[in-house]
């Protein structure tokens, strides 16, 4: 690891933020050092770091086809770092912009869909073959709205959710695994079904040490979900996350069938899925295609 790789590592610790955002910066960093290395670009600091060495990166990453939301992330990763570094000059430059880079035009209308019921049935059926953990697990997700590492840490809940569905609560708390760290209280929606998942998945996950994926750690139980997912055919536009799509859509359904505004149903929505109240916009464009207005 070059000097440089370490600086800029060491500042995508210090500019703080959520596990996932760090350890995001952090593969910046390294790609961004490999390619100045690759290129015989002597440099050892972030003092040294100059526009054209970033340009060159961000070239060559269109070059190899990313996307530009994917290039957006990793400008404002540069960003941070630079500032961290005090070089806010640099951060700030015209040439660094989104616009001169070549990077404007890109979308935050989402790469999923929400998975159909029948698609759904299919990668369901598939993962019961394989595994009842495995199955369980995706009922949750397409149950709850549950992110992928919600989903894989979710047996840690099975208890505290068991015992709130049968107080008659209208959420669950969905604390392990969520983005940023931050806990959030989501919409139960079909009582039933939620009931007979989280008996079925105590019941599983009692015969395997308190797990429902049988792997020791986070990152194998993480590996083994995408892949076994991948298998069922939740890819592309229906990757899991497609299941968090379809269950916000049930959400709006809710709420509009309750008297609430697409609007007012949209900013609910967005706090169940854990974005709070303020991105209730974004939640119309991105998740309510095919909802009615």
């Amino acid at each position: 690891m070059t000097a440089l790789c370490r600086e800029l590592q060491k500042l995508a610790r210090q500019a703080g933020g959520s596990h996932k955002t760090v350890h995001d910066r952090l593969h910046m960093a390294e790609r961004l050092s490999r390619h100045l290395l690759d290129l015989n670009i002597q440099v050892k600091s972030v003092s040294h770091l100059k526009a054209k060495h970033i340009e060159s990166y961000i070239a060559d990453r269109q070059a190899q086809g990313i996307s530009l939301r994917t290039l957006h992330n990793e400008m404002a990763a540069v960003r941070v770092m630079l500032r961290e570094a005090g070089r806010d000059k640099l951060a700030d430059a015209d040439r660094l912009g989104n616009q001169a880079l070549g990077l404007q035009g890109a979308s935050r209308a989402g790469t999923r869909v929400a998975i159909s019921q029948t698609r759904y049935q299919a990668a369901l059926d598939t993962c019961t073959q394989k595994d009842a953990g495995l199955a369980v697990t995706l009922q949750l997700t397409r149950l709850m709205g549950l992110r992928s590492q919600e989903a894989v840490q979710c047996s840690q809940s099975l208890s505290t959710w068991a015992a709130a569905l049968a107080r008659g609560d209208e959420r669950l708390a969905v604390v392990f695994g969520t983005k940023g760290g931050r806990p959030r209280q989501t919409l139960v929606l079909d009582r039933e079904a939620m009931t007979h998942a989280v008996n079925r998945a105590l019941d599983i996950s009692a015969t395997r040490h308190g797990r429902l994926i049988p792997k020791p750690d986070l990152k194998t139980a993480m590996n083994y979900w995408r892949s076994q997912t991948t298998r069922a055919g939740l890819t592309g536009v229906y990757s899991p996350h497609s299941l968090r799509y379809a269950w916000a859509q049930d959400a709006l359904r809710h709420y509009r069938s309750k008297g609430f505004s697409l609007r007012e149903a949209c900013a609910l929505t967005s706090t169940d899925l854990g974005h709070g109240d303020g991105r209730g916009r974004y939640i119309r464009r991105v998740y309510a295609q095919g909802v009615s207005p």
